[in-house]
């Protein structure tokens, strides 16, 4: 058996970071639907939500410069576009999985930003995405299995919550780090490539 360390492999993923009013407004949304008693939620903590584009998870450190070159690559020649946050919703149907908050505003550019991301990522040898991709913020993650009166209670509080009225400017792409913590996922920009 060999007693080599394993090389580092860093949480990688490609996200849009958001401003601190837009992480207020998001807190808030979080507090108003704490207060009516949805379980034992594991909530987000507003400073560590990102509008992920990619995850790419667990990656070799020596193609670290091929995830670099290929974000560049598909940021090149993009306009900044405006976005802002919408309803509320669930994953998961009957079995909500993950709370969050929609995206909305300036979509498109936003949709063809990913698949620009997701197609230099693949070209760079990097599995594809199984699934569409949905635009949003995640605020909280639900046991599972949720209880049927869980449930009942997640759909009557997200009907009830009143879309956060906030707005941002995408202006660049980040590739983030997680380095995962006892207390939560800590969070490491590695680069930053503007949108112009």
């Amino acid at each position: 058996m060999s007693t080599e360390p394993r090389p580092p492999r860093p949480r990688l993923f490609v996200a849009v970071d958001l401003p601190q009013d837009v992480r207020r407004a998001l807190g808030a949304a979080q507090d108003a639907l704490r207060d009516r008693d949805l379980g034992s939620l594991r909530w987000v903590r507003p400073e560590g939500v990102h509008l992920t584009l990619k995850f790419l998870g667990e990656t070799p450190a020596d193609r670290l410069d091929a995830v670099r070159t290929a974000v560049a690559a598909a940021a090149r020649g993009r306009a900044p576009f405006r976005l802002s946050l919408g309803p509320a919703g669930t994953f998961g149907g009957r079995r909500p999985r993950v709370l969050w908050l929609a995206i909305e505003g300036d979509v498109e550019p936003l949709r063809e930003l990913q698949s620009a991301v997701e197609r230099e990522l693949v070209a760079a040898g990097f599995p594809p995405e199984e699934r569409d991709y949905s635009p949003h913020l995640t605020l909280a993650r639900v046991p599972q299995p949720p209880s049927p009166a869980t449930a009942r209670r997640l759909a009557e509080a997200l009907a009830g919550l009143d879309p956060p009225s906030a707005e941002f400017d995408v202006e660049e792409l980040l590739l983030m780090r997680s380095h995962l913590q006892p207390a939560g996922a800590v969070y490491e920009t590695l680069a930053a490539f503007p949108l112009r």
